[in-house]
């Protein structure tokens, strides 16, 4: 009888741990799913704040000073957004994991204490947690290397030509017992600026694409790029060290980082942007087509800096246009900000 009674607490205990770790694990998906949200909801945003000011510098309600001013405001406001958010995304993750150590504490039984501590070995396992992620924004300069041509004369303005990058990065430490060498990769949106100079466009002629002075005295020409691509880097600096009785946690915030690497992935499309004056009116264009770009996007990047902050440069080792005459690849230099 006494054995029949031992086994029913056993197996009782048993459920009620399992139920207990489910449930935590269905709502540990939500805030993950949360997350993605979060950073797709600020991107929308993001965007429309930067239509909304490209609007108004369009219509002279703004210099161009002010719309770039205005640009990296809202782009930090936003990435603030989303730090502060996962960041309590993060503490109710933590919490979840936390609670569920304290599963069975009040047990007498030492069958059930034997359960307990399985579930808190499995929890505490998940605690040294090898891998990390964050969203990832950069913007900067952007322009383009013509094969056999000076940088110095370059065809495009050097202001006015820029890119923005987002995404999602993971990044895992290599060594068992050290985070000075990481592995980063994400998924990330590529948009690539170019501005010609000297009254021109890209015209397509078929099989190849070139730049041609245009009928009108152009107010804005402008061509962009959209590639999704996956970078990849390996990551190596120091790190803060945090012992504890759950394991041993790392953190780069407030350290140097370096990251070396490259990128892969497809192009979403080409566009070009043209405002002029015809016979005493403003006209504008938009106009989508292929531009014969290059369809595979593949290229080599790099970034150093402090915490989250770091300077960062890309080279696309593809050509950006098929079959022109002379290769010409897309290079870009900014700032990035990386939150894992």
């Amino acid at each position: 009888m006494k054995k029949t009674i031992l086994l029913l607490m056993i197996l009782v205990t048993g459920t009620l741990s399992s139920t207990a770790q489910t449930d935590s694990l269905e709502t540990k998906e939500n805030l993950l799913k949360q997350k993605e949200e979060i950073l797709l909801k600020e991107k929308d945003a993001l965007k429309k704040e930067v239509e909304n000011i490209n609007l108004r510098l369009e219509q002279n309600e703004l210099s161009k000073n002010q719309a770039d001013s205005l640009k990296q405001v809202v782009a930090e406001k936003r990435a603030k957004n989303i730090e502060n958010q996962i960041a309590i995304i993060e503490n109710k993750i933590e919490l979840l994991e936390r609670n569920l150590e304290d599963i069975g504490e009040a047990e007498e039984q030492d069958t059930i204490s034997v359960s307990k501590k399985v579930v808190i070995n499995i929890r505490n396992n998940r605690s040294y947690k090898r891998t990390t992620s964050g969203p990832v924004i950069a913007f900067g300069l952007n322009n383009v290397i013509t094969e056999g041509e000076s940088f110095d004369n370059s065809q495009f303005k050097v202001g006015g030509s820029r890119f923005f990058e987002i995404g999602w990065s993971w990044k895992s430490r290599l060594l068992n017992d050290s985070n000075w060498l990481r592995v980063k990769y994400g998924i990330n949106f590529q948009f690539n600026g170019l501005k010609p100079l000297d009254n021109k466009t890209f015209v397509d002629m078929g099989e190849h694409t070139e730049l041609q002075e245009f009928a009108y005295p152009l107010e804005k020409s402008k061509f962009r790029m959209d590639n999704l691509v996956i970078p990849i880097h390996l990551e190596f600096g120091p790190s803060s060290k945090t012992t504890t009785e759950r394991g041993t946690k790392y953190n780069t915030a407030k350290k140097f980082r370096t990251g070396l690497g490259g990128y892969a992935g497809v192009n979403l499309g080409a566009r070009q942007k043209l405002i002029f004056t015809e016979d005493g009116k403003r006209r504008k264009q938009k106009i989508k087509e292929d531009y014969n770009s290059a369809n595979l996007i593949y290229g080599l990047s790099g970034y150093i800096g402090w915490s989250s902050f770091s300077l960062y440069t890309k080279y696309d080792l593809n050509p950006l246009f098929r079959n022109n005459p002379k290769t010409q690849h897309n290079i870009s230099v900014g700032l990035r900000f990386d939150w894992d």
